[in-house]
């Protein structure tokens, strides 16, 4: 493998026409230069330059050597360049991975500050829930993945990956605004033991979740669907296919025919993670990006009190 410092010295010298004018533009003695010259055409097993009277001279395998670092300086110039840009947040790519119920508050709040305060860094979004975006980004596919866990049920520590905290939520069982229990400011889940639950598939955190809540209760539920689809969980509510407990991100898109209560026992919270690879392995991107993050995550939670206080 060819030095790139020393094929800039023998380019250097051919532009400038001696070892001492390219030693006086690199900052280096003429003898260090000299010395190196002599070390690449020993590497190649040919001579670079001719040295005559009026200076040196490259030779025909030192024109040809020159054409080449040429163009591989210039893309190495290039990505210094671009590695700059990466480094002030003037380009490169971000690559983001989020759960829906955070991709549709957290992050597209997130998205868009970020994209207003760097616009020239590429966003691209994948939905995927925690079980397949942590490992596409301890694989290298992903720079940043919102993943959640609770403290009932808390997440794998993972040395490869490091988690910022970007919100802990509230959990409210959710009921149709004609149940006889909608009027009451906090709903005791224990009145609910008779009838249908819904819960996320299992096995996951989200269905094990709502299967502790009823247990601290007092019972064990009976549950009559499964689903990860907070929408799909809401419609069923409405029908009266049964119950389950919402977390605040999926407030905002709270049907009108249902209303949510805390509840006796309280249920477990949720947190929600900005997940990255460890610390030395993320991007200036990133590093915002989680700063944006917390800073989302922070005025959601003050709104999402205000929202419950009107509702109550």
């Amino acid at each position: 493998m060819l030095d790139v410092k020393r094929l800039r010295l023998l380019r250097e010298v051919a532009l400038r026409g001696s070892f001492s004018a390219a030693a006086d533009e690199l900052y280096l003695s003429q003898s260090a230069v000299s010395q190196q010259i002599a070390t690449l055409e020993r590497e190649v097993g040919m001579k670079l330059l001719d040295r005559t009277r009026e200076g040196p001279k490259l030779t025909d395998a030192g024109r040809v050597l020159v054409s080449h670092a040429d163009a591989a300086i210039a893309r190495l110039e290039e990505a210094e360049r671009e590695l700059a840009a990466i480094a002030g947040l003037e380009g490169g790519e971000l690559r983001l991975a989020s759960f829906p119920s955070a991709s549709a508050t957290l992050l597209t709040e997130a998205v868009s500050i970020f994209h207003q305060r760097h616009p020239k860094v590429r966003l691209s979004i994948a939905d995927a829930e925690p079980e397949e975006s942590l490992p596409r980004l301890r694989g290298g596919e992903l720079d940043l993945a919102l993943s959640f866990d609770y403290p009932t049920v808390p997440a794998t520590e993972d040395r490869d990956l490091d988690r910022t905290l970007v919100l802990t939520e509230s959990m409210h069982v959710a009921l149709p605004e004609r149940h006889a229990l909608a009027k009451r400011p906090i709903v005791p889940l224990a009145e609910l033991a008779d009838q249908r639950w819904l819960c996320g598939s299992r096995p996951s955190s989200c269905g094990e979740v709502v299967l502790r809540a009823c247990r601290d209760a007092g019972f064990e539920p009976k549950v009559g669907f499964e689903s990860d689809d907070y929408h799909v969980m809401q419609g069923f509510i409405s029908a009266g296919l049964g119950f389950t407990l919402l977390p605040d991100l999926a407030l905002p898109t709270l049907r009108d025919d249902l209303v949510v209560r805390p509840t006796d026992p309280p249920a477990p919270e949720r947190r929600v993670w900005a997940a990255t690879r460890a610390e030395g392995a993320r991007s200036p991107a990133t590093e915002e990006m989680v700063a944006i993050l917390v800073e989302v995550g922070a005025g959601f939670a003050v709104r999402s009190r205000e929202r419950l206080q009107l509702v109550a």
